[in-house]
């Protein structure tokens, strides 16, 4: 290599570390598209197996939902909550191998017209609804409600629930269904509890204990420093960029533009760095470099293979195919986030809205996730957020896929599809391949803990 070819590609690529790292800028053994927790843990673990990534986000910052940001000291979760829970001690190991967790225990609190209860159903729930005091008088009022309730559906002629109602009522009551689950449901899905399907609820678990944590998982927590801390830690030493669309043209290459892609050192932050638009411009040049000049209407989607051996991708596997298919649905959240003048709010992280009336699901004061005791009022003020429920639209975020059964049917045809690519692509790739994992490219609603799970799975089956 020249002297001259030699600077032209260190102008190109500015890595913010030192020293910085000696990685090939054309060529990766992946390239991963999403910063979040599955394609950062795929990035993590093929980088210590010696792989060059280059991670990408069309987002201006990493780690996808996860993101935080810090509001008068305290990390507000912009995505929404996110509370790491799992009985898994090898992703319980990792994660905390990663960056430590702290002792944070879910137990939130339903608000229906004023009056405040206990989750999950317990028994301060069921003396907060009924006035019972034993497991005993718990059982025997929720024996008599759910029989009521199976007595309806058979005097109809109905002898299995149709929908969620009948299948919520047959399962804690018509006190229960209607203070804490009916009001609720709806708002999350847009629609009468008779019109969504008996799935969704498949049981609803009551406890005859005095016991307010939320899950039953061994270990549970939030990374101590908030999840960029998480973050930054999987991707320390990984290539990234942000603001860059897998699907958004690249433009002409120009060498004079310099990509804003960085390596993580340690104790840095990936955060805030690869803005605006010269990231799109320094990759086309790096593609006009290997060989494959990028026309102003090419995309990343298109020209992959010129990059990078292998391709994980992890965002809305319809759109990966161009909605081929028809589009798959969604539910989204919208947030409206304020700081106010007190210490402490409403006294936990997360209080449900439980009645319809209320257009919000649930408000969440985030200093608690992280904030314990005397630290609580050491703080003067307080972060929360409303979070609003909604149909999902071209333009918003796609949070929750729609798994009733024909969408269900919908994704198996694009699945069909994953399984035949790249070989589909019409620019030769030779030896290329392709992992779809995540949220969005498999169309399953994943906790935290076992999107983690599963990148290490996948990686292990077919990163080698």
């Amino acid at each position: 290599m020249s002297q001259t070819e030699l600077s032209e590609r260190l102008h190109l690529i500015i890595i913010y570390k030192q020293p910085p790292l000696l990685i090939n800028p054309l060529k990766y053994d992946y390239l991963i598209v999403g910063s979040g927790l599955f394609g950062a843990t795929f990035a993590h673990l093929a980088r210590k197996a010696g792989k060059r990534c280059l991670v990408i986000d069309r987002r201006p910052h990493l780690g996808g939902n996860v993101h935080c940001l810090e509001m008068e000291g305290i990390h507000v979760h912009q995505y929404g909550a996110h509370i790491f829970h799992t009985s898994d001690k090898r992703v319980w190991d990792f994660v905390n191998g990663i960056t430590p967790f702290n002792r944070y225990t879910n137990c939130p609190v339903a608000n229906y017209e004023g009056r405040l209860y206990n989750l999950p159903f317990n028994m301060n729930t069921f003396y907060q609804m009924w006035g019972v005091t034993t497991p005993a008088e718990a059982e025997a009022k929720l024996r008599e409600q759910r029989a009521e309730a199976v007595a309806r559906m058979a005097a109809g002629g109905v002898g299995e629930p149709r929908n969620l109602e009948e299948q919520a009522l047959a399962l804690v009551g018509r006190d229960i269904y209607e203070r804490l689950v009916k009001g609720y449901t709806e708002k999350q899905w847009g629609r009468p509890c008779t019109e969504l399907p008996a799935f969704i609820i498949k049981r609803l678990p009551v406890r005859m204990v005095f016991d307010n944590n939320y899950f039953d998982d061994a270990y549970q927590g939030i990374p101590v420093g908030g999840y960029n801390r998480l973050i930054d830690g999987l991707l320390k030493d990984v290539e990234t960029q942000t603001g860059i669309d897998f699907f958004t043209p690249l433009g002409p290459a120009d060498s004079r533009d310099r990509a804003h892609a960085h390596a993580s050192g340690a104790g840095g932050s990936a955060h805030g760095l690869g803005h605006g638009g010269a990231g799109p411009t320094a990759l086309a040049a790096l593609l006009q470099q290997a060989g494959h000049p990028v026309g102003p209407q090419q995309t990343l989607w298109e020209t992959w293979p010129a990059l990078a051996h292998r391709l994980v991708y992890t965002g809305p596997i319809d759109q990966f195919f161009s909605y081929r298919y028809g589009r798959l649905a969604y539910r989204t959240v919208r947030f409206e986030t304020e700081t106010l003048d007190t210490p402490n709010y409403q006294g936990c992280a997360v209080v449900n809205y439980t009645e319809a009336r209320v257009p919000y699901t649930r408000i969440i004061e985030h200093k608690h996730f992280e904030m314990f005791g005397p630290q609580v009022d050491a703080c003067p003020r307080t972060v929360i957020s409303r979070e609003y429920a909604t149909e999902w639209q071209p333009g918003l975020e796609p949070y929750y896929p729609v798994n009733d059964d024909a969408n269900n049917t919908l994704y198996k045809k694009y699945k069909a599809l994953a399984d035949e690519y790249p070989a589909t692509l019409t620019l030769p790739a030779p030896g290329r391949s392709c992992l779809f994992g995540g949220r969005l490219a498999e169309y399953k609603y994943y906790d935290m803990a076992p999107v983690v799970a599963r990148a290490m799975e996948l990686f292990e089956e077919k990163g080698n």
